[in-house]
């Protein structure tokens, strides 16, 4: 189930089966073997992993236990959320995560703020919405978001969640996605390829993928963790994950590609204004650092110059004055 066209560019595929998971889940939760861990309330079932029951106050996530080396890569999530709870009344979704840390509880979703990597919520509670509506202040259709609702953060470990906001402040980009109790089976892929993050649904039945988030100059570390967890708090609903399938993706590059992908320590997302987003600013060059000391010396010195040139001249004034 691979994406096609031209949004391929020419790209292999290649399962990482040590970075997937599927039925039967062998192995998964296990002290001694497996490559995944559970968290909290999550359970492996025949059919599927749940990480939260629709019960209130539950929290469960599950994480690879291998870090992530590949440059290029493209998740695939089959994934479903239902329950008893009428719309708007049920809560509160789900995340998938690529970040530095693992199996660490917290209030995204059930995982840590202030995290370092990138996040991918499905998030099925519009609580900026209920909350201005409960204040009696009118709701701006004009950002007004429709929900269920997918959206994408990159955080490099300054930024925190706004829960209250349904994380508006630092969403990258996002679009509806009605994904709650349907009949059919539910998709969701993040796609990364030469620092361009994409995310696509198929969530209408009919095997066609579907544009959710395209965001360029997406600069993702090396070595992080997949990971997906979920919450519910007053309200509720059953999230569940049947699959988790990561493909290796091979890209042809360009020698400026090459330069321009080069690795990196810290997520960053080009040109993004966020508070504490800024790109890292590069190192100087060599031949850089020597033209700014050379110039620099030779100011001065041009300084020092003039500087005695005048003090003769206000000395030989004084002597013709005292004269």
């Amino acid at each position: 189930m691979g994406l096609g066209g031209p949004r391929a560019e020419q790209t292999e595929e290649h399962l990482k089966r040590e970075h997937s998971l599927s039925k039967p889940y062998q192995g998964v939760g296990s002290a001694s073997s497996g490559l995944w861990d559970l968290q909290g309330n999550a359970m492996v079932m025949t059919q599927y992993i749940r990480l939260t029951p629709d019960l209130q106050s539950k929290q469960g996530a599950v994480w690879n236990r291998v870090p992530c080396y590949l440059r290029d890569w493209e998740m695939q999530v089959h994934f479903k959320i239902h329950g008893q709870g009428k719309k708007n009344l049920n809560g509160d979704g789900f995340a998938i995560w690529y970040t530095k840390d693992r199996m660490q509880p917290g209030p995204v979703f059930g995982s840590k703020d202030n995290f370092l990597g990138l996040g991918v919520f499905v998030d099925t509670y519009p609580n900026e919405e209920k909350q201005q509506e409960a204040q009696k202040r009118r709701y701006s259709p004009g950002n007004q978001r429709v929900f269920p609702y997918i959206s994408a953060m990159v955080n490099n470990g300054s930024l925190t969640y706004d829960h209250d906001r349904d994380g508006r402040p630092t969403e990258l980009g996002g679009c509806t996605a009605m994904v709650r109790n349907l009949n059919h089976d539910t998709f969701l892929v993040i796609r990364y390829v030469k620092r361009r993050l994409t995310v696509l649904i198929d969530i209408d039945g009919k095997h066609e993928w579907r544009d959710c988030i395209d965001v360029p100059g997406v600069r993702l570390p090396r070595g992080y963790y997949f990971g997906t967890s979920s919450v519910t708090g007053d309200l509720s609903d059953n999230h569940d994950i049947i699959s988790l399938k990561l493909y290796q993706l091979t890209v042809e590059r360009t020698p400026e590609e090459e330069k321009r992908d080069r690795e990196v320590y810290l997520p960053v997302v080009d040109n993004l204004k966020l508070p504490g987003m800024e790109a890292p600013l590069e190192p100087m060059s060599g031949l850089a650092l020597f033209l700014i000391v050379f110039f620099s010396l030779v100011a001065i010195v041009f300084a020092i110059v003039i500087g005695v040139i005048i003090y003769n001249k206000w000395q030989e004034q004084s002597r013709k004055h005292f004269y």
